[in-house]
């Protein structure tokens, strides 16, 4: 099983991840996801902001953040899979891994932020 842990404060990862779930349920994949905001993070050996931070995954034992959270989703999807082997190549992995690290995540970070200081 491979457990997907996620913001569900976030809508942009809420819409995302409510499409694979809804994926998983119709295949029968082995995903289960979790909201960070009522999950147990000392579990996941990770404080609140590191988890607001990226999406996260754990399979066997191990915690993967960021891009290869998503690729353990992709591949676990069937109609993901292709995705998962063109991404996963050398060349195409290091570079749509910086694109999440240094665009995507911290752009939806600084969404969440700004969402709950408006929520305060």
């Amino acid at each position: 099983m491979i457990e997907i842990l996620y913001n569900g404060r976030c809508p942009i990862c809420s819409a995302e991840i409510a499409h694979y779930s809804a994926r998983a349920a119709a295949t029968g994949a082995d995903l289960q996801f979790t909201d960070l905001n009522t999950a147990p993070l000392q579990d996941w050996g990770i404080s609140v902001d590191q988890a607001i931070r990226r999406l996260h995954a754990r399979h066997g034992g191990q915690v993967l953040s960021g891009f290869p959270a998503f690729l353990l989703i992709w591949q676990a999807l069937p109609r993901w899979r292709w995705l998962a082997k063109l991404v996963a190549l050398p060349g195409l992995r290091h570079a749509v891994g910086l694109v999440y690290d240094r665009l995507a995540a911290p752009i939806l970070y600084r969404l969440h932020l700004r969402r709950e200081a408006k929520r305060a």
